[in-house]
């Protein structure tokens, strides 16, 4: 018997009674919640961005995989969304999204397939896809030719020691015009991820990138017959790929397209900390008013204390990321109502499989069966935990169940 014919509850944040209210524990927790009116300010924050600098926005989709976000995210105005793979493609699809990025390598019969059917189901859907060699160009070349098809592909510029792309504009550039000779491709632009550079500060390191990028560009105009589509920037440097970029010599019918993902629930981690310094840095950012917010929030109870500086709490590894930070208590509740303990003094020092453990200070009075809402840090692996989120008011009424699809 399959796992989905059981009917009693669809996941493991399962509403118990409708409607339901969090901290009323109408539903099972743990529970990964999305604030609604934060996720509304963090979409149109980011399209305010977008439009205040002149480029367009194309959200990396992985991050959430969720349809409706998908939709909210081009209803505000994103040009496109982003994604990785072929799958996160047919689901972009699915969600009613005119065009996709798939900001990867095509790779496999399968996935080739896959993408091919895409195109002959939603044939007014713009797809596109990278390359960084020729050997993967020829074998699209070869697929896409025999089905009758023409695929849109970018040119990846990568960095010696990161991922994919290639590693000089010469290759890039020989690779562009190889492109523009084969049957069944089109060459629409480039694209790099300037994410894998690292360092104390890189951000010297990551602005030449961009200025070999844009020089590039004008070196492949002539093999992009209409607009040439360069695009970048993840969640941490975009104000810069619009610095560089927007201030370069580049294609006469150029866009410009960002592609942040996390900013969509934002954090109170790793992410705040880099929003933090791109707003010290960057006046245009500032001007907009107001700021992204944290959207995500885990909630659990409290299952044992064992001891007097001790709490066990019933979230783990299976349901909250634990790679950028532990998720952290920023509320505490007792049959619905909140406290005033002194929560910010509650840390959490050690998460397993599905236990978080946390330390007491003296006088913090916490007990079996109260309610902790946490924060937490890289909201990517947190989503993919997760098959439905809720998302909730600001009074914690559970407003709709979104379905992830990873």
């Amino acid at each position: 018997m399959k796992y989905q014919e059981i009917n009693l509850v669809p996941h493991k944040s399962a509403l118990m009674h409708s409607p339901a209210n969090v901290l009323n524990e109408d539903i099972c927790l743990p529970a990964a919640l999305i604030k609604k009116s934060a996720l509304k300010n963090n979409i149109r924050w980011m399209q305010d961005y977008a439009n205040a600098r002149g480029v367009s926005l194309a959200p990396h989709g992985k991050t959430t995989m969720t349809p409706w976000i998908f939709q909210q995210q081009q209803k505000a105005g994103a040009w496109a969304i982003g994604v990785g793979s072929a799958w996160q493609a047919s689901i972009a699809m699915f969600a009613g999204i005119e065009r996709v990025l798939m900001v990867n390598q095509l790779v496999g019969k399968a996935n080739m397939t896959l993408v091919s059917q895409l195109k002959h189901k939603h044939p007014s859907v713009d797809y596109l896809c990278c390359v960084d060699s020729e050997a993967n160009a020829r074998t699209l070349s070869a697929f896409f030719n025999q089905k009758g098809q023409t695929l849109d592909v970018l040119i990846e510029l990568g960095v010696p020691g990161g991922r994919c792309g290639c590693r000089s504009a010469e290759q890039a550039l020989t690779l562009a015009a190889q492109v523009a000779g084969l049957p069944g491709l089109r060459l629409r632009g480039l694209e790099l991820y300037e994410g894998v550079l690292h360092g104390e500060n890189p951000q010297p390191e990551i602005e030449t990138l961009l200025r070999d990028a844009a020089s590039l560009a004008c070196r492949m105009e002539r093999y992009v017959d209409g607009e040439f589509l360069l695009t970048g920037a993840g969640s941490v440097w975009y104000d810069v790929v619009c610095n560089i970029w927007l201030a370069a010599e580049k294609p006469a019918n150029c866009r410009i397209a960002i592609r942040p993902g996390c900013y969509i629930t934002h954090d109170s981690g790793i992410y705040q900390e880099a929003q933090d310094r791109l707003m010290a840095r960057d006046r245009i950012a500032c001007d907009l008013g107001g700021d992204l917010v944290s959207a995500l929030e885990l909630v659990a109870m409290v299952q044992s204390v064992p001891e007097s500086d001790r709490a066990i709490v019933n979230f783990g590894k299976r349901d909250s990321a634990f790679d950028a930070g532990l998720p952290q208590p920023v509320a505490h509740y007792r049959q619905g109502k909140p406290l005033a303990s002194p929560v910010e003094t509650v840390e959490t020092t050690g998460i397993m499989d599905q236990h978080a453990m946390l330390k007491l200070e003296a006088g913090v009075d916490v007990q079996v069966g109260d309610i902790l809402v946490f924060s937490t840090s890289h909201p990517c692996l947190t989503f993919d935990k997760w098959k439905a989120l809720l998302l909730v008011d600001d009074e914690y009424n559970v407003l709709d169940e979104l379905e992830t699809a990873f």
